[in-house]
């Protein structure tokens, strides 16, 4: 596709919020595909390029994370090996299905995606507020089936990955929100860099918007991981909103 200065200038601020929002509490390829979809990439190049950006802004994310000693290394390194596997199917199931029923796919699955993400009654802080984890055979198998069954889905698609991370670790393996989001950064950056790396070959990445995203994408996701640590940002859902409401408009073809 013709990159223009317009697509540059409507791309890079929606992926600093979508940094931010998915810093906060997961669901920024609620802001960040759309936005490339809405400048008119192709369903597969957009994909593929926010792959780039989101792997960007999620490495910074987890890194302070892992600054923030929130990280449990023992419980990360087998759903990270989890999370590859399932991304690396993904991808590659992602390539092979017909652009135009992708788009079906992601107009679908999007209202899905959102309806987690904005519906925070599904975040149950079990462990009232603490970050420590319990590690026993049940956190195990919930953190491994998810970053595997998880890790497929955000391979092949992606939009609201962390909020479905979060929402399994918080219900099934009784994990803080916090918690679980900084194991959830860990399994999404995993499951970001695989993909990428499939999309990569293929030639479907566009990197000079993709590395323009990408920085502001890190500069939103920087922002919002110290907003976590200060119980978070009331920007979320409208912002989320807001972004699906242009898309719905673009595939009305309003605009």
């Amino acid at each position: 596709m013709e990159l223009t200065i317009g697509t540059f200038l409507f791309v890079c601020p929606l992926l600093f919020l979508a940094g931010l929002v998915d810093a906060i509490g997961g669901g920024g390829g609620l802001i960040a595909l759309p936005a490339y979809l809405i400048a008119g990439v192709p369903v597969h190049q957009a994909i593929a390029t926010n792959k780039l950006s989101s792997s960007c802004g999620t490495t910074l994310a987890t890194a302070r994370f892992i600054k923030n000693k929130l990280v449990n290394v023992r419980l990360a390194i087998p759903s990270v090996i989890s999370a590859f596997l399932g991304s690396f199917i993904g991808a590659k199931l992602s390539l092979l299905v017909e652009e135009q029923i992708l788009e079906y796919i992601l107009f679908a699955v999007l209202p899905i995606a959102a309806f987690f993400v904005l519906n925070k009654k599904l975040f149950k802080d079990n462990a009232d507020g603490e970050n420590e984890l319990i590690l026993n055979g049940r956190t195990y198998l919930v953190t491994c089936l998810s970053a595997l069954i998880i890790g497929m889905y955000d391979g092949f698609y992606g939009p609201g990955t962390g909020t479905f991370l979060i929402i399994a670790f918080t219900v099934l393996a009784g994990m803080s929100v916090s918690a679980a989001n900084a194991q959830a950064k860990v399994i999404n950056l995993t499951t970001n860099l695989t993909s990428l790396v499939v999309f990569i070959t293929s030639g479907q990445v566009i990197f000079s918007l993709g590395i323009a995203a990408a920085i502001c994408n890190m500069i939103g996701g920087y922002i919002g991981a110290g907003l976590v640590m200060k119980k978070g940002s009331k920007i979320v859902k409208p912002t989320i909103i807001f972004v699906l409401m242009l898309l719905a408009l673009k595939v009305a073809g309003v605009y």
